[in-house]
């Protein structure tokens, strides 16, 4: 007899419940890891964006609108996009991911 003809005979007697909580409260665990606190982090590291922007740092929106920094106000930045041309957005509008890949690629 193997462990899975072992885990059906169970079920199908008083066990049975036993064995259905474990497995859904396995899933649960699984959903958790692997959903919601990756989501989690990832909200977190882009507040965490948002508060550290500062003076000439080089941002991506996420409309796609590249600028450097040249104020930041409380919920707001004042982006400089071309030479004197200023735009002012959101902190919420600001992509991390874009914005990570532009300055590595600045970098290379």
């Amino acid at each position: 007899m193997s462990w899975f003809d072992f885990v059906i005979l169970q079920s199908s007697g008083q066990g049975g419940g036993m064995i259905q909580l474990l497995f859904f409260g396995g899933i649960i665990l699984v959903f958790y890891f692997f959903m919601i606190r990756p989501q989690q982090k990832r909200q977190k590291d882009a507040k965490n964006f948002q508060n550290d922007i500062k003076k000439g740092d080089l941002v991506v929106t996420v409309g796609g609108v590249h600028g450097k920094v040249f104020e930041v106000l409380d919920a707001e930045i004042i982006l400089d996009v071309d030479r004197g041309t200023k735009l002012k957005i959101d902190k919420s509008a600001l992509s991390l991911e874009s914005t990570k890949r532009v300055n590595q690629e600045e970098k290379k």
